[in-house]
């Protein structure tokens, strides 16, 4: 739908379905728009991680709590590395990165998600250790809200534990905990993620991209 609305703006845009827990459909996908495009410059991993919300620990069987582990760092590393190889070693910076998750970490008694989101932090930093002259890696940050489809919405039905809050009264207590008291919108994030991905962010390497409305006071 999205490379649908580039093409009928005049840009363009090329779509395809890819198991991102596959390495080898991984890589052959990408060598086929390195062939098309000659190379590859900006990789972003989106990928869901099948994650449980709004349960304590204690409550959470071991497949729940390891399975949001083992596939957000199972793509993230193959999606992540198949894009440094094929930007290493040809004269001009790629840029490697992952919205969404990084503040999680600092989020972790809320939903959950630190362990997970660690893993995929702590490797997107390992990586750009090792490839950072030739790519930067950056991860991004948490809860952007789209004016029609955000969080609030998508949460209504939630009940968030240990607080016994429902969904939207709690997404209200995080926005006012907000230095800005919002959340950001999705064009706020993409010019962000363009910022860090663009060669005036050229300096920037292994970092979170804060963009949570001062939720989080770096």
């Amino acid at each position: 739908m999205i490379a649908g609305e580039i093409v009928s703006g005049g840009g363009q845009a090329d779509a395809a379905q890819v198991d991102a827990t596959d390495a080898g459909r991984v890589e052959a996908h990408l060598a086929s728009v390195v062939d098309r495009a000659g190379g590859v410059d900006i990789s972003f991993n989106m990928s869901g991680i099948a994650d449980v919300q709004g349960q304590e620990l204690v409550d959470m069987t071991l497949e729940d709590y390891m399975r949001p582990i083992d596939l957000g760092a199972r793509t993230q590393f193959i999606t992540a590395t198949t894009a440094a190889r094929h930007m290493t070693g040809r004269g001009r910076r790629g840029h490697i990165g992952d919205y969404g998750r990084a503040c999680a970490t600092r989020d972790a008694a809320r939903w959950r998600l630190g362990t997970a989101c660690s893993a995929i932090e702590g490797m997107l930093r390992t990586l750009a250790a090792e490839v950072g002259r030739q790519a930067s890696v950056c991860v991004g940050s948490d809860r952007p809200a789209h004016p029609k489809r955000g969080c609030r919405k998508r949460r209504s039905t939630l009940t968030v534990q240990p607080t016994g809050l429902a969904g939207t009264d709690y997404l209200e207590v995080l926005r006012e905990d907000t230095l800005l008291t919002r959340f950001p919108n999705l064009a706020e994030v993409g010019e962000a993620a363009a910022l860090v991905a663009s060669d005036r962010a050229s300096a920037v390497t292994g970092a979170a991209a804060n963009i949570t409305c001062g939720q989080f006071a770096d």
